[in-house]
């Protein structure tokens, strides 16, 4: 090894880094593919790294299993809206914080968001019939919330192991966009890519609504 090569920093580390992230990403390419060919039960970890043209040691290095692989981009996009909620400004209420958080990952064009994947429904439905699968996304999503909760707290100044704030705003605003992901994928092959922004806008919408409706019931009904 040259004596340039011998730590991470530097032009050396940033080509390392470049290298180990193309390969991460033909792994996960490989993988979804896979996937969506043969089924998760038919594919192997060795036939994801053959396909992505590396050894089997490559693939342990970079995923636990085919199934963190097939949903590396779930990963992606959870750190993604968690980066653009911590550059919210600061006074930002909680739940409009979440909201313009997603609002900007959606049309990031350097980063292609869900809505910008080929076959992502292909996918959401194979999520919906293999438990494995199914499980491995909902671990992937759990993580993004928790660090979502402490990126609230953090903006709330509390803790959220004795407020439950950060975690009633975290769990009300990613179910909004679950639900929102949910019905756009499994919606027309044909639909445009730009409709998911604006389902999660709407379904944002109906939620403020709504809790603006429960804080302020008919008067008649007070006591």
């Amino acid at each position: 090894m040259k004596a340039n090569e011998s730590t991470s920093s530097g032009p050396a580390g940033d080509r390392r880094q470049a290298k180990a992230r193309r390969t991460r990403e033909a792994l996960a390419e490989a993988a979804v593919e896979l996937v969506l060919e043969r089924g998760l039960g038919d594919v192997t970890v060795e036939a994801i790294a053959d396909r992505a043209d590396v050894t089997r040691r490559t693939f342990s290095r970079h995923f636990a299993g085919k199934e963190d692989a097939a949903l590396d981009f779930t990963r992606a996009d959870g750190a993604g809206i968690n980066a653009a909620l911590r550059a919210r400004p600061a006074a930002e209420p909680p739940l409009l914080a979440y909201r313009g958080a997603v609002a900007d990952y959606l049309s990031d064009r350097r980063t292609p968001g869900w809505h910008h994947r080929p076959r992502l429904r292909e996918l959401y439905a194979a999520v919906d019939a293999e438990p494995a699968l199914f499980a491995a996304y909902e671990r992937i999503r759990v993580d993004a919330q928790d660090e979502s909760v402490r990126i609230i707290a953090d903006r709330l100044g509390t803790d959220p192991a004795r407020d439950p704030r950060p975690e009633v705003v975290v769990g009300a605003a990613a179910g909004v966009l679950t639900a929102a992901l949910r019905t756009w994928a499994r919606g027309a092959a044909g639909t445009d890519a730009e409709d998911l922004a604006d389902l999660v806008a709407r379904a944002y919408d109906a939620l403020i609504e709504e809790a603006a409706g429960a804080a302020a019931p008919d008067v008649a009904t007070r006591k």
